[in-house]
């Protein structure tokens, strides 16, 4: 048992013939330049990639298993190199009487994967695209996937971009059945304390992934996971908590750095960063024309006060990612990887000495700030990102 770096939600912009699948991803971002920048830059022992239902995006994978840069892993995934991939799909649901809501669906294999494309075609518009819309239910969509020895997970459940209490619901058992849900995923602008205040939460454990649109993006969330190997299997068992199998730790950004941390008014262009915000108007100019933010949200609909923390999850460990530090830019970062040759290795191993021989004291100070959740942060909201202070 030891423990590996585990992303699991991450798209494809385009296919190796240039077929648009997630139109906001970038467009060098395919499959197979998805696992060699997991591997080989950032460090990371297991991705999930979410838009694995595109038969377009099922042509590249046969094509690698073919070329023999991939190979099946016998309980569930592929593996290139040093990461296993597994396949997953997000989808949108929007049941009678609720909002949308975007729903990650992760399947053992290549074949299940082909099955569930199957049973997606005549329920969606193009099956081609990522994270499209389905003609069926909630619990229609859990009861498939759970058909074909698949997990569920609602994707940044607190998202004012259809996260499930962000846009849909404000209790997740009206829309989905819980006893088929295996874990939730908090989004870049929520963290663990945020979490804990439903107490319809505390049976799942929570999952931090970076929702990467492109190939730098991947692994600025992520989470730490104690498995016997990277694979569906031992993913699944950590998820559950059996076996000694568990999530370690969670990796994510301190909530101010997401784009939809606070709420933000269209009229004015402000960030309402207050302790409080009005329920329907802006605190600073009264129009009504306002993107609730994800603090704001959670305000408005938990049940409880404060956070209930339970002392068997794992801790949540405010990282900046590199690419947040001001001063570090991509040749610095390039002389680094060179040094100590993933990211995963900057952030977590290398000794601040080493780091500022390469780096200068200024910026080896910032990374290892970042590892203890010392860097000063500015909110973000409204589709932009919080900005970090290095002093």
């Amino acid at each position: 048992m030891k423990d590996y770096f585990a992303d699991l939600h991450i798209h494809i912009g385009r296919t190796e013939r240039g077929i648009p699948v997630k139109i906001t991803g970038a467009r060098n971002l395919t499959f197979q330049n998805i696992a060699r920048e997991a591997s080989e830059r950032k460090g990371m022992d297991i991705v999930g990639i979410i838009d694995c239902a595109s038969p377009a995006v099922q042509e590249d994978i046969r094509a690698c298993l073919q070329r023999g840069e991939m190979e099946e892993v016998r309980r569930g995934g592929l593996r290139y190199r040093n990461t296993v991939l597994l396949l997953g799909c997000e989808i949108e649901v929007h049941d009678p009487g609720f909002g949308p809501a975007h729903v990650l669906c992760y399947l053992p294999g290549l074949k299940e994967m082909e099955d569930f494309t199957e049973w997606l075609k005549p329920r969606m518009t193009n099956v081609t695209l990522s994270t499209q819309r389905l003609r069926a239910t909630a619990r229609e969509l859990q009861e498939t996937v759970l058909s074909r020895q698949g997990i569920i997970i609602p994707a940044h459940i607190f998202t004012p971009h259809k996260g499930l209490y962000g846009s849909a619901t404000d209790r997740m058992i009206d829309l989905l059945d819980l006893s088929g849900v295996i874990a939730v995923e908090l989004g870049l602008s929520a963290d663990t304390a945020m979490a804990e205040r439903f107490s319809e939460l505390d049976a799942f454990p929570f999952v931090t992934n970076s929702d990467a649109h492109s190939l730098g993006k991947i692994g600025r969330e992520y989470n730490r996971m104690k498995l016997a190997e990277p694979s569906f299997a031992e993913l699944v068992k950590a998820l559950r908590s059996r076996d000694g199998r568990a999530i370690t730790a969670n990796y994510g950004l301190n909530p101010r750095l997401g784009k939809y941390h606070r709420t933000y008014c269209e009229a004015c262009s402000r960030i309402v960063d207050e302790p409080r915000q009005a329920a329907d108007q802006c605190l600073y100019c009264g129009s009504r024309r306002i993107v609730r933010g994800v603090m704001d949200r959670i305000e408005e609909i938990a049940d409880r006060a404060t956070s209930l923390h339970a002392a068997s999850r794992p801790p949540y460990i405010h990282q900046v990612p590199l690419e947040f530090i001001p001063g570090l830019g991509p040749k610095l970062l390039e002389k680094l990887l060179a040094r100590f040759g993933t990211e995963m290795s900057i952030l977590h191993r290398a000794a601040a000495g080493e780091l500022a021989e390469v780096a200068g004291t200024r910026i080896a100070d910032a990374i290892v700030a970042s590892r203890e959740g010392r860097l000063a942060v500015d909110a973000g909201g409204g589709g932009r990102y919080g900005r970090v202070s290095v002093t």
